[in-house]
């Protein structure tokens, strides 16, 4: 006799005072089967609503609410990495890609140069461009000469050249800030303008989404308003870390656009968004510029540099003067800390009372069987 199958009995909030009735045959295999984002009504949390981030725990009857959150509304247009080492030449049409097949196997067997028509030439421009635009609206001369060299023939630099100029024309008339910012400079129309080659706005070498357009269905009015709940966020004493981090990733189109194009001083800036003053946004906000973890990369580079430091510190200290004695006393503090640290390691010693962590402000009877470090700014030894 088989079992019965399991069924799963939900009511699910699609509005603020709309609920359906749900019938689920079987276990969804994720939570990306279910309409967007799922939220249930936790036991363990006297029925508050928690976030399913595992289908595991979906109950077999339970209250699950919808919240229609679309990715652009996440996320804005955002450039998805860096200039590549090795540059991924794109798709082209399908008659250019016969064509480009022949000629390779035609010049791996006779030598013969493949010769292509304006359109042919037209379409592979086009495409090389679009890529080329994905990764750095403002490619360099060394940049375009790799990608010139990816295709093929060098000789394809220069048009590369004129081509990702009117790449960006066409996108700065559809709207596009990144390159319409740069528009509007001195012409036959404007002859007191701006030098067209001045003060280009353009992303530095480590900037990836220099600047972004607005999320999708978003105005400036909008991105206002969060602006605003986000200062009230940010004013309480037991902030929702989670929220404030969502509305900095909605609107981190606008307060780009008033770096780039206001330049404000760095005092005003941060009274208008002063949710980058918590450490949490600060890394964030360096991860969607830059596409790099902060702190990740803060330690790596401390470790590649701390060698060449600690030897100047140490090559400072031994001299005189107010800072070389210092230098000393830290130095010799810590030195004291990593020798009776190692000296069990490196005896092989398990025993742990060899070796405590007090704090200062906690009181102990001293013991001459043990050595005890005090725990403060600095590691002190008695």
């Amino acid at each position: 006799m088989t079992a019965e199958p399991q069924k799963f009995l939900l009511r699910v909030y699609i509005a603020s005072d709309v609920a359906v009735k749900v019938t689920l045959t079987e276990r969804p295999k994720s939570v990306e089967e279910l309409i967007n984002m799922l939220r249930e009504k936790d036991p363990d949390f006297d029925g508050e609503l928690c976030c399913l981030v595992d289908v595991q725990d979906l109950p077999e009857k339970g209250t699950l609410k919808v919240d229609q959150i679309s990715d652009h509304n996440l996320i804005p247009t955002l450039i998805p990495t860096t200039w590549p080492d090795i540059f991924p030449v794109p798709t082209f049409s399908y008659e250019v890609e016969h064509i480009l097949e022949d000629g390779n196997v035609a010049f791996e067997t006779s030598g013969t140069m493949l010769k292509l028509t304006r359109a042919q030439k037209h379409n592979i421009l086009e495409n090389m461009a679009e890529v080329m635009h994905k990764f750095k609206p403002y490619p360099s001369d060394r940049d375009i000469g790799m990608a010139a060299e990816v295709s093929g023939w060098y000789g394809w630099k220069t048009s590369l050249k004129f081509k990702m100029g009117n790449f960006r024309t066409k996108l700065a008339r559809s709207g596009c800030v990144e390159v319409s910012v740069n528009t509007g400079k001195r012409s036959k129309s404007n002859p007191e303008n701006e030098h067209p080659h001045s003060n280009i706005k353009r992303a530095r070498r480590a900037e990836v989404n220099y600047l972004p357009d607005f999320p999708r269905g978003e105005k400036q009015d909008s991105l206002e308003e969060m602006r605003v709940q986000i200062i009230s966020l940010v004013e309480k004493r037991e902030k929702n870390l989670l929220l404030i981090e969502n509305l900095m990733q909605k609107t981190s189109a606008l307060h780009r656009q008033e770096i780039v194009l206001e330049n404000p001083l760095v005092k005003t800036f941060l009274e208008k968004w002063p949710a980058l003053q918590i450490e949490a946004q600060v890394c964030a906000e360096f991860q969607r510029i830059t596409n790099v973890n902060l702190r990740n990369q803060f330690y790596v580079e401390l470790d590649r540099h701390t060698p060449q430091l600690v030897a100047l510190f140490r090559q400072k200290a031994a001299r005189t003067g107010k800072v070389s004695e210092m230098l000393r006393d830290i130095l010799s503090v810590y030195d004291r800390t990593l020798v009776l640290r190692a000296i069990p390691v490196y005896l092989r010693e398990e025993d742990p009372r060899f070796f405590k962590m007090w704090n200062v402000s906690i009181q102990f009877i001293h013991k001459s069987a043990s050595i005890r470090l005090l725990k403060s700014k600095i590691v002190c030894l008695c």
